[in-house]
């Protein structure tokens, strides 16, 4: 059994953004020459996530509203943990939105349904942020 890593580095220019990544997880697979095993891919920073769905704008934007009810960004005095940081509602957005994606890989290819992407999701952005992409099989 073959084991291969990688990280993928971004720079957001939002505080919030969807951002598809399954080009890049497709690069790194085709380079590990793995035909057949498992991927995972997880964000490495707390106030992310890597999650799978569909890439249609309107969903994006009702991901957007919905966490905004869920955990809004202001008042940042809402929350315990601000003080140093205003970002509590970002690492709220991330525990649902959840930290991986573990995906089958099927003949040297993502084994996805019809319309499953992967994208990061970053809920406090406007910085330099990485991703682990690690494939382990044959």
């Amino acid at each position: 059994m073959k084991s291969f890593r990688k990280e993928l580095w971004f720079q957001t220019s939002e505080r919030r953004e969807f951002i598809n990544i399954t080009p890049q997880v497709q690069q790194a697979l085709q380079e590990s020459g793995i035909q057949e095993g498992l991927l995972l891919c997880n964000a490495m920073h707390i106030t992310a996530s890597v999650f799978i769905n569909d890439d249609e704008a309107g969903l994006h934007h009702d991901l957007e509203v919905w966490l905004e009810k869920l955990a809004p960004e202001k008042p940042h005095s809402q929350y315990r943990h601000n003080g140093y940081e205003d970002n509590a509602d970002a690492h709220l957005k991330r525990s649902v939105m959840g930290r991986e994606v573990v995906v089958a890989v099927t003949g040297g290819r993502l084994d996805f349904g019809r319309w499953e992407q992967i994208f990061y999701g970053e809920f406090d952005g406007k910085r330099e942020k990485r991703v682990l992409v690690k494939i382990i099989g044959d």
